[in-house]
């Protein structure tokens, strides 16, 4: 985004707009922080802004600042469409391919909105007038905090807003452990600290707020935990009977994978969420060093993310489809042994 882009979006934003704000589906800390966060800055334009989600995301995220303005696309589609329909401007976060909002990938397209896209996925599609992309950054919100510095208004950031960056920033960089948290990445958080972010709070919210169901199916999945030493990678299985078995909600999977990760030796991790009701099987993808869980996840199971984090799907069986990650591992060996 240069000076031309940032000097267009400011004379766009400089009276009021019918704004929509969109993250992607099955929203995470990232994409809730992010779209909240921006909800929360453009309000102070005397904008009308609308944060619309393409479905339902975990409870550990509704105490965010602002959810509960926050419009379900899949349970309130006729109201969300006629929003997009008449929106100005619609911002898409956290992702950057249309395909990637689910059901909402029809009505976005045909939108006649300016559309402004805050992302660091790579290979960005090019959908957007604007586009902000930085495979760099540590998260979306980080990037959200870089477009309002661009705009010269980081002191209209309030306490709502620092809560809501500080979390999208906390989740997507692993409580600040993975290798995108740069030290401009701790100077934002210092900044955010100091305008009213609770970071204790935050993490209690996000992570030390466990049903017991919940911690029996994370004791399940690491039963189901295998590791194949040649290939220096661990997998973990989730049926649908086993998810059903420990009444599994939204979210109750989120960062599993990483105990997979976590094991001496490994390189690469997978956890395999078999759901019946999407008709898939649900893959995310982790790794250390420079192996790219992105390129795998292209190139075998229609997904893509970062280098070190990406998810995807299968068609086939639960079985089949940990078959087919066991039987493409040969050809990554030498990759994964060289790390």
């Amino acid at each position: 985004m240069n000076k031309h882009d940032i000097t267009s979006i400011k004379q766009l934003l400089s009276t009021p707009k019918k704004i929509i704000i969109v993250p992607h589906k099955n929203p995470d800390g990232d994409a809730i922080g992010s779209s909240l966060g921006l909800y929360h800055y453009l309000l102070k334009g005397s904008h009308k802004i609308d944060v619309i989600v393409p479905n339902d995301y975990p409870s550990f995220l509704k105490w965010v600042p602002g959810n509960d303005i926050v419009l379900k696309h899949d349970s309130q589609t006729n109201e969300c469409d006629t929003l997009i329909n008449d929106a100005d401007i619609i911002f898409t976060l956290d992702f950057n391919a249309l395909h990637r909002t689910g059901n909402m990938e029809q009505v976005l397209t045909e939108s006649s909105a300016i559309k402004i896209m805050i992302d660091h996925h790579q290979e960005p599609d090019n959908y957007a007038k604007f586009t902000f992309s930085d495979v760099s950054m540590s998260s979306t919100c980080e990037m959200v905090y870089h477009f309002i510095d661009m705009l010269d208004d980081t002191d209209s950031i309030d306490a709502n807003i620092s809560t809501c960056f500080y979390l999208g920033i906390m989740t997507d960089t692993g409580s600040f452990r993975f290798s995108s948290t740069t030290s401009t990445t701790h100077q934002i958080v210092a900044k955010l600290i100091e305008k009213g972010a609770n970071n204790t709070n935050i993490h209690n919210n996000v992570y030390d707020t466990n049903s017991y169901e919940r911690l029996q199916l994370l004791g399940c999945a690491l039963n189901n935990l295998r590791v194949i030493p040649e290939s220096r990678t661990a997998y973990i299985t989730l049926s649908q009977e086993e998810l059903n078995k420990y009444n599994y909600k939204k979210g109750d999977t989120e960062g599993v994978v990483n105990y997979g990760l976590s094991l001496e030796g490994v390189v690469l991790a997978a956890i395999f969420i078999e759901d019946k009701q999407e008709g898939i099987i649900k893959i995310s993808l982790r790794s250390k060093g420079n192996f790219s869980v992105n390129e795998m996840s292209r190139a075998h199971f229609e997904g893509g993310g970062h280098i070190n984090a990406a998810g995807g799907k299968s068609y086939l069986s639960l079985n089949d489809t940990v078959e087919k990650f066991i039987s493409i591992l040969s050809s990554y060996n030498k990759a994964l042994n060289d790390e």
